[in-house]
């Protein structure tokens, strides 16, 4: 078996506290250890020095498109992005067409992970038939195929009856619900969030309260049936203090945020672009200060891209035409250190917790750490590199960002998957 030695790196570790520069050794597809290996010779060497050495990143909520939609994604493009952004993990959404309601649907999603052979890609299953929120999908079979976790994802679970039923199915399999915690009655037409600025622009809003309403309904539903809850693209201060509390009760939630939403704010539909068009939509400051006091008090357990791919000609129409979402896994990792690193309001190991060890425990694989024998995902981070987002060098199919033209600091130098080296960053 080939050795791959990683030295003089700053090898931070979150599942084992650990944070300390040594070296990294890789021996076929899995960790051999970390420090001095007496008498081994490593085939190959990287010099980290001044680098960051981490489990590899992990995203658990990105859409692939595929199949159906490959004019926006697909798998192979899709986990080409994932490694360009640092990322070794994704676990994709089931909004695809046919959604991923069976068993032969997710066990594609592994076979074309394996075919493109850059991340893995972990299936989400739909909670519903068709995500039309009136059945349940076939769970079990599900879970054989290879399932992780289950949600309808941007369709959210209209029925409580449903969602109810749901968590205590999933729980039999000891799998979280992925909740897309929306109203659909009040968020009907909405482009923005519904405040001063959709006023002034003479836009039709999306309020708050349609996120917190059925985040407080699915708190309740989980405590009254003990199931896992996991809330997608959490965007609002109400919602940052439902799920506090919910967890200070002993409620089994967990949740996610994504850049855009604790680095933009709704003033930027001012300029009518359709790549800031979300949902849930980019809320006020706010908002902004309250999603990140609950990055810093672990409320918030993860960090998301919600990647979105839609194909150009698609974001080209007018504001209300144009399909919601932006692209996220080439710029989750910079976006994220420069609105919570460089501010100080996290350090490198809670920001790299919140990208490895807490999403795969949450989804419950064996990744996200740099223990012996795991498989050997490493994500090498050179801080200091100084780089201007450019969406026309993007490993994805779609171009829809609004962090075009940001100057960031901190990328992924390498990119390693399984033992192999999947990236290397051109200096």
């Amino acid at each position: 078996m080939t050795q791959l030695r990683i030295t003089n790196g700053r090898v931070i570790d979150p599942s084992q506290s650990l944070d300390q520069v040594a070296d990294l050794w890789i021996r076929g597809e899995r960790i051999l250890g970390i420090g001095p290996q007496p008498g081994l010779v490593a085939d190959r060497t990287i010099d980290a020095a001044g680098m960051i050495v981490s489990p590899g990143l992990i995203d658990m909520h990105v859409h692939l498109r595929e199949p159906g939609r490959e004019e926006d994604e697909t798998v192979a493009t899709g986990s080409a992005a994932a490694v360009a952004g640092g990322i070794t993990s994704v676990a994709c959404m089931p909004n695809t067409d046919p959604p991923l309601d069976h068993q032969a649907a997710a066990e594609f999603i592994h076979l074309q992970a394996r075919r493109a052979g850059n991340a893995h890609v972990f299936p989400i299953g739909c909670v519903t038939k068709g995500r039309q929120g009136a059945e349940l999908a076939e769970i079990g079979g599900l879970v054989e195929g290879g399932a992780v976790a289950f949600s309808d994802d941007d369709v959210p679970i209209v029925s409580a009856e449903i969602m109810r039923r749901a968590l205590e199915y999933c729980r039999m399999f000891d799998k979280p619900v992925l909740s897309h915690a929306e109203d659909l009655e009040l968020t009907k037409g909405g482009l923005m969030h519904e405040g001063r600025e959709s006023m002034r622009l003479g836009l039709r809003g999306m309020p708050a309260a349609a996120e917190e309403v059925m985040i407080y309904r699915d708190i309740e539903l989980a405590r009254l049936t003990g199931g896992r809850l996991h809330f997608l693209h959490v965007s609002t201060a109400g919602s940052v203090e439902l799920i506090r509390r919910a967890k200070n009760d002993g409620v089994r939630v967990t949740a996610e945020t994504c850049p855009q939403y604790f680095f933009l704010t709704d003033q930027e539909l001012r300029r009518f672009d359709s790549n800031h068009k979300l949902n849930p939509p980019l809320r006020t400051q706010d908002d902004v200060q309250a999603l990140i006091a609950g990055l810093k008090d672990g409320t918030l357990d993860v960090l998301a891209s919600d990647h979105s791919p839609q194909a150009p000609e698609k974001k080209l129409r007018e504001l209300d035409q144009a399909p919601f979402g932006i692209v996220g896994l080439e710029t989750l990792l910079p976006i994220s250190i420069k609105a919570l690193l460089e501010p100080g309001h996290l350090t490198w190991p809670q920001l790299i917790e919140k990208l490895t060890i807490r999403p795969a425990s949450i989804l419950d694989i064996k990744r996200g750490t740099l223990k012996p024998e795991v498989y050997a995902d490493v994500t090498i981070i050179d801080p200091a590199a100084e780089w201007t987002i450019d969406v026309s060098k993007f490993a994805s199919k779609s171009r829809n960002s609004p962090f075009d033209g940001v100057k960031v600091r901190g990328r992924a130098h390498a990119v390693i998957v399984r033992g192999g080296v999947k990236y290397e960053q051109i200096r």
